[in-house]
């Protein structure tokens, strides 16, 4: 009987939080007749800020991957006084609250900021524009990516890196012909990470970039404009917003789905070796 109720306690505990994590997202989905919802798609205002999302949120993941790679690579690779700290300042964007994010950015790059003076002179203004987006979106979530990619690193065999040095590869080739490989899938799920992060940041974007429609309007602050102007548009919004983070999640468990295997280490080492 005990048995019976536990079986019965857990069935209903699974149901009530599955429905409560599902009836919100189905709801957006259900609320227009889903040629309405195709309709407003076609929307300027949608496809504005899907614009640009779109291209903001590319660059700034180039950003974090041509930066953020090398970064987390010599973080993991190497022992140094104060380590513990750089890796302390990665992970703090994570936690600091988006509108702190938005303000130390303005201040930073703002006209009237630490290095305001230092743009206008180059005639260069990074506030309130998309600019202003692509760098709000990359502090905000490149923690994501050089933290997961300073755990894939760390990962890689040391024994692996040593014998290829020892078959002649240098420094550049092994990281790029052995340890990239190796940590191929780990690098996608913290790009994938995020990606998703990124395309949902709003509060350091509003803050340090605006919300103008058409030039630094991305997608959760359209949602946010037309919440009280037109709702069904921002449930538009908000269901093409599921439907892309759903893409990048699923994109997340297929990466993981990728991880480096020791056929493909030997594989690799008798490139090298042959070359």
């Amino acid at each position: 009987m005990r048995r019976v109720a536990l079986a019965l306690g857990l069935f209903v505990a699974v149901a009530v939080s599955l429905g409560f994590l599902l009836l919100p997202i189905v709801a957006l989905f259900t609320r227009q007749p889903p040629s309405e919802l195709v309709h407003q798609l076609s929307n300027p205002v949608v496809t504005e800020a899907l614009v640009v999302s779109v291209k903001t949120s590319a660059v700034a993941q180039a950003l974090i991957v041509l930066l953020g790679t090398p970064t987390a690579y010599l973080i993991a690779s190497r022992r140094f006084f104060g380590r513990s700290l750089a890796i302390t300042l990665v992970e703090l964007p994570l936690v600091l609250p988006p509108a702190v994010a938005g303000i130390g950015l303005l201040v930073a790059f703002g006209r009237v900021g630490v290095l305001g003076s230092t743009f206008d002179a180059l005639g260069v203004n990074v506030a309130f524009n998309q600019a202003a987006v692509v760098l709000a979106v990359a502090f905000v979530a490149s923690p994501l990516y050089v933290r997961q990619a300073i755990a894939s690193f760390e990962a890689v065999d040391e024994n692996l890196i040593a014998a290829s040095r020892t078959l002649g590869a240098g420094p550049v080739r092994t990281f790029f012909r052995v340890v990239l490989p190796l940590c191929a899938g780990g690098l996608a799920a913290g790009g994938a990470l995020s990606l998703a992060r990124g395309l949902g940041e709003f509060g350091a974007t509003i803050m340090f970039a605006g919300s103008l429609q058409g030039v630094t309007q991305t997608l959760p602050l359209a949602i946010y404009a037309q919440f009280d102007r037109n709702f069904d548009i921002a449930v538009t919004i908000s269901a093409l917003f599921v439907i892309l983070t759903a893409a990048i999640l699923l994109s997340l468990k297929v990466s993981s789905l990728w991880p480096a295997s020791r056929q493909t280490s030997r594989s690799l080492f008798a490139h090298l070796s042959s070359s």
